[in-house]
């Protein structure tokens, strides 16, 4: 079952979803495998700091955050990885890592590397090291409201 914060959420604005356990894995691309899902569907939530900040990158299991791309697409000063200690307590029903890619549910932007619109559907942990939800991602972008860019490593 999802986090409960997130379930309600897209209960509430009748968004169709599924969740699909799998083994417990913790990178998004053993996630992707432990779930028999191609890595591109699967989203993976990076957290950094953008001139001190706290935000959320949102990219394919496959791909890697370019920290000069998020930079120059926020007009920042600095981006940076932010260390799992500065973010837990932000995510307290979720597993350490494990956050959905919902920054909305917790007051924090959140930035989406353009190659996940290329798939009708996203699969994103559940809060969990061992449970994904997946849903259509129109129905993502238009909850979540994320700038869109090119944020993955070339």
């Amino acid at each position: 079952m999802p986090i409960e914060k997130l379930k309600t959420f897209l209960d509430d604005h009748g968004v169709g979803y599924e969740t699909l356990s799998h083994e417990e894995a913790y990178t998004a691309q053993e996630v992707a495998a432990a779930a028999h899902l191609p890595g591109k569907e699967v989203a993976k939530t990076v957290m950094v700091k953008v001139d001190g900040d706290m935000a959320m990158v949102v990219l394919p299991a496959t791909y890697d955050v370019s920290l000069d791309r998020v930079r120059e697409m926020t007009g920042a000063g600095t981006a940076e990885l932010a260390g799992e200690a500065e973010f837990q307590d932000l995510f307290p029903d979720c597993e350490p890592g494990a956050m959905p890619p919902f920054g909305n549910l917790w007051d924090l932007p959140v930035f989406v590397d353009r190659h996940l619109r290329e798939d009708e559907r996203i699969a994103f942990a559940a809060g969990n090291h061992h449970e994904l939800v997946r849903l259509a991602y129109a129905d993502f972008e238009r909850l979540v409201e994320p700038v869109i860019g090119e944020l993955s490593a070339s």
